[in-house]
C-alpha cells in the first residue's frame, strides 16, 4: 500500500488533547431492572448530556455550516488537483484518499464529539475495508480513517450529494446501478478487476444502506463476492455511537461519544462460493459481538443472515 507522507499524518495524528478531553459527567451503573425495557427503546443518553434547547440547536446548526464552508474550501482545492490529474485515473483516487483523510478529520474535529479509535494497527493493511453504517458521521470516519489507495463502492445517485458526490466521482471511485442486477454484477466485477490490477483497497458499506436506529441489519452478498474475486482479506471496522450524535433527519449534531474499533484480518484466501451464507453468518456474528446490546441486530434481522 503507497502511503505518503503527509497523508499518513493526516490519518494517523490522534489530536490527543480532543480526544481525550473529559465530558465531565460519571456514568452510572444503577439502572433498575423495572426500567430496562424502557431503556432498550430510548436512545442512550447517559454518557453524554444531550440537549434539544435552542442554544444547543444554534451551535449544531453553526457547526454544520462551519463543516459546510469547510469541506466547499477543500473540495474547490482538490477538484482543481483532479482535473489536472484527469489522464492519470488511479492516481486521482489517490489524492482523493488524501482529500478525505483531512477533511475527514477536520469535520469530527469541528463537531466536536470524543472519540476513541483501537485496533488502529489493522488500518494500514490493503484489505477490503467493511463498516456499519448509521450515521452521515460514518462516512467522515471512514474519509479520515482508511488507508490511501482505497477506492470506494457506492450507488449511482451519490453524484447529486452536494461537494462529496461531485468530487467522488473525480477521484474515479465506483459506483453501481442497484435498480439494475445486472449491471451491478458486471460493475462489481470490473471493480474487483480494477482492485487487483492496480493494488487497491475496498470500503463498502455491507448492510447496503443505513440503518434507521442504528441496529445492525442484514449484509448484502456484494462484498463477499468481491473478497472472492480479489482474495484480500477483510477487515472489519465496527462504528458505535454515530447513531446517538446525528440521527436520521436530523440537523442536531449532539455531543456523543463516538468509537471506531478495527478488528484483525479476515483471511479469504480458502473462501469458495459454495459456502458463502456460512461467511456472511460469521461475519455479521462477529460484528454483533462488538457492538453494544442497543445496536445488536434484532432477532428477525438475525435469522436474516442464517
Amino acid at each position: 500500500m503507497e502511503n505518503g507522507g503527509t497523508s499518513s499524518f493526516m490519518r494517523t495524528r490522534r489530536l490527543e488533547s480532543y480526544f481525550n478531553a473529559s465530558t465531565g459527567l460519571s456514568v452510572k451503573e444503577t439502572v433498575k431492572s423495572s426500567v430496562k425495557e424502557e431503556l432498550e427503546l430510548k436512545p442512550r443518553t447517559d454518557l453524554y448530556a444531550d440537549s434539544d434547547g435552542w442554544a444547543s440547536v444554534l451551535i449544531s446548526w453553526i457547526k454544520i455550516f462551519i463543516c459546510f464552508v469547510t469541506m466547499m474550501f477543500t473540495t474547490f482545492v482538490w477538484a482543481l488537483i483532479m482535473l489536472m490529474l484527469l489522464p492519470w485515473p488511479y492516481e486521482r483516487i489517490r489524492q482523493g484518499n488524501i482529500w478525505g483523510h483531512l477533511t475527514g478529520r477536520l469535520m469530527i474535529w469541528i463537531l466536536g464529539n470524543p472519540i476513541k479509535i483501537e485496533g488502529a494497527e489493522f488500518s494500514n493493511k490493503r484489505a477490503i475495508y467493511i463498516s456499519n453504517h448509521a450515521s452521515p458521521l460514518d462516512v467522515f470516519l471512514i474519509m479520515w480513517l482508511t488507508p490511501t489507495g482505497t477506492v470506494g463502492i457506492a450507488k449511482k445517485e451519490i453524484i447529486w450529494y452536494p461537494l462529496f458526490g461531485q468530487l467522488y466521482v473525480l477521484a474515479n471511485h465506483l459506483r453501481i446501478d442497484r435498480s439494475n442486477p445486472t449491471a451491478a454484477i458486471e460493475s462489481m466485477k470490473e471493480a474487483a478487476r480494477a482492485v487487483v490490477k492496480n493494488n487497491l483497497s475496498l470500503i463498502i458499506f455491507p448492510e447496503g444502506t443505513r440503518s434507521k436506529n442504528g441496529r445492525l441489519l442484514p449484509f448484502k452478498k456484494g462484498f463477499f463476492h468481491l473478497a472472492l474475486q480479489t482474495g484480500l482479506p477483510i477487515v472489519p471496522m465496527v462504528l458505535t455511537g454515530t447513531h446517538l450524535a446525528w440521527r436520521k433527519g436530523s440537523l442536531h449534531i449532539r455531543p456523543a461519544p463516538l468509537n471506531v474499533k478495527f478488528l484483525p484480518p479476515i483471511s479469504t484466501k480458502d473462501w469458495t462460493a459454495d459456502k458463502i451464507d456460512d461467511y456472511i453468518r460469521m461475519v455479521h456474528d462477529l460484528y454483533a459481538k462488538h457492538l453494544p446490546e442497543s445496536q445488536r441486530p434484532l432477532p428477525l434481522e438475525s435469522s436474516r443472515n442464517s
